[in-house]
């Protein structure tokens, strides 16, 4: 078997951004530590996906055999990119935090993934996750300093968000301070390159 991992970066500076940086590190080290492997590597600035709207949510719940031309391409859209977390071992995903909060174009890719009956299901004893057997590694990049703080919407956003179409196997990598002086940046990035190569060795 092939292994696989998919590869998301949100930065709003693509591959010049901080944490698409630290997921290209990651990536090369996950392949060369797993040989023959491939990564599927998808840059949300680049190549965003279209932010949810009433058409779009319209079109995911209509019925298959009623669905317009239209609507069937927003669903093989999302179809592509669900086929494509299912088909990985491993996901990483860059994490900029943004006014307190996660990048607009993750929130567009996660509004997308998320699909009662595919990803999820709703059942007698209340959600149940649909994508399972994934080990997910969340790089996330800040500014100024807030893991362990309540200013830390990103963390348990996230979690929750994976929780809910059943990714529960997940690894935070910090590198926060990034703004708050040369010498708390480079700390922090060379503390973030240690664990990566811990976690990929």
């Amino acid at each position: 078997m092939v292994r696989s991992s998919s590869e998301n970066d949100t930065s709003l500076f693509s591959v010049n951004g901080q944490s698409s940086q630290l997921t290209e590190r990651f990536a090369a080290a996950w392949q060369a530590s797993h040989p023959g492997s491939r990564v599927v590597e998808r840059d949300l600035a680049a190549n965003p996906v279209p932010h949810l709207d009433g058409a779009r949510f319209m079109a995911f719940l209509a019925k298959p055999e009623e669905r317009s031309a239209e609507q069937q391409a927003v669903v093989d859209f999302s179809d592509a990119l669900i086929a494509e977390l299912r088909a990985a071992d491993a996901v990483v995903i860059g994490l900029p935090m943004y006014n307190f909060g996660i990048p607009s174009q993750l929130k567009a890719y996660f509004d997308h993934i998320a699909r009662a009956g595919v990803t999820f299901r709703y059942t007698a004893n209340g959600p149940e996750g649909l994508i399972t057997g994934k080990k997910v590694y969340m790089l996330a990049t800040r500014g100024g300093v807030y893991a362990g703080t309540p200013q830390d919407s990103q963390t348990a956003y996230v979690r929750d968000f994976l929780g809910f179409i059943g990714i529960t196997d997940l690894e935070f990598i910090y590198a926060e301070g990034l703004n708050m002086g040369d010498e708390s940046k480079n700390a922090a990035l060379a503390q973030a390159h240690q664990s990566l190569a811990a976690l990929t060795a």
